[in-house]
Order: C-alpha cells, then sequence, then structure tokens
C-alpha cells in the first residue's frame, strides 16, 4: 500500500468511533480538552514509533513470538513518551496519571502493529500511524471538549458559554464519558449511513 494510501485510511479508521476501539482512555481522561488532546498526541507518538521499528524488523521477527516482540517495541516507546512528559509537561502527565503507561496494552497500537506494520513497508506504516494517531486524537479532543462545554462550560480552559451557565455536572463524571460517546457514535452513525463513509 502507498503511504498516501496508508495515511488516508488511517484518517478514514477514527478508532474510538469507527471500530470502537481504545475505549479505556477515551472514556478516562476526557473530562478536559487538555487531557484529550495530550493523551491523543501521547498514542500517535507511541503509534508512529511502534510502526516504524515493528515494519522495519517484520522480516528478522520470529512469527511465533511475534506478540511479544511487538508488545516490548510498544513499552518501549511508551516509555520514552511516559518519561518526556513528565520532564517537560509535569501537569499533564499527572492528569493523565496511569493512563500514559496503559497505552502500552492499547488495543489501537497493537492492532495497527498486528494488522499493518508487520505486513508494509516502513513509510507506509509512519503514514498509517500518522493517519490512524491523528483520527484517534481528534475523536478524543471533540469528546473531550463536549464533555468540557457541557460540564464547566469551557474549551480548553476557556470560558465560553459565560458565568451565567448552569454546567451539566454529569459531563464532569465517568457516566458522562458513555453518554457523551454514545451521542457522538449515534451521531457518527447517523452521518456514515447518510454519507456512505465505510
Amino acid at each position: 500500500m502507498s503511504p498516501l494510501k496508508a495515511l488516508l485510511n488511517g484518517f478514514k479508521e477514527i478508532p474510538p468511533l469507527r471500530l470502537v476501539l481504545g475505549l479505556c482512555p477515551v472514556l478516562a481522561v476526557s473530562a478536559f480538552a487538555e487531557n484529550g488532546f495530550g493523551m491523543g498526541l501521547a498514542a500517535t507518538a507511541v503509534l508512529i514509533g511502534s510502526n516504524l521499528v515493528i515494519s522495519a524488523l517484520r522480516n528478522v521477527i520470529p512469527d511465533k513470538i511475534r506478540i511479544p516482540c511487538f508488545i516490548v517495541v510498544i513499552a518501549t516507546f511508551v516509555s520514552i513518551v511516559d518519561m518526556t512528559l513528565n520532564a517537560f509537561m509535569p501537569a499533564l502527565h499527572a492528569e493523565l496519571g496511569i493512563f500514559v503507561p496503559l497505552i502500552v496494552v492499547n488495543c489501537i497500537i497493537l492492532g495497527r502493529a498486528e494488522a499493518f506494520a508487520s505486513k508494509n513497508g516502513v513509510l507506509s506504516s509512519i503514514a498509517d500511524g500518522i493517519g490512524v494517531g491523528l483520527s484517534f486524537t481528534f475523536a478524543l479532543t471533540l469528546l473531550s471538549a463536549i464533555r468540557e462545554l457541557l460540564g464547566a462550560g469551557t474549551i480548553f480552559g476557556v470560558s465560553v458559554l459565560g458565568e451565567a451557565y448552569q454546567p451539566f455536572r454529569v459531563f464532569g463524571f465517568p457516566p458522562g464519558a458513555f453518554i457523551a460517546l454514545g451521542l457522538m457514535l449515534a451521531f457518527y452513525n447517523m452521518l456514515a449511513k447518510k454519507y456512505k463513509l465505510g
């Protein structure tokens, strides 16, 4: 697959909405847009790095132990991202907490390693990582912005609805994540059906 086709295909996949994958961080850290955006970019960095290495080593990794090898590669990039966040963005690192190390077991990343990077060239795998990662970041940031807007009247900490707004506090808690995600899934499915998105 060509890199451009891989990139565009990655953008179409939108893991939380189309594939319904990677919901643990989507639901857990999406109370504020900044957290969702940060988690999305962290996952994107891991996805690009792991896709690159796994694709480069795909002919060397023995088939019988490919999954443990993939996890070691993914864990390496997660550790790099975790330490980088801790060093340069300690406030965001503290907000995301345990969910950054849990990127290791995120099914989006392992799924792309198995389904794409282990079968395609390096450039196409990097393009796939960029496309899937940015579509994941978009979905996570959008969900976070919706929850923050309804739950606090702000987006990225900036007041949007004014002081008179009475927030729907439920959107700041886990049930609000399920409600918002359910509404997003319904809206996405309606658009997908109407415009035959796939």
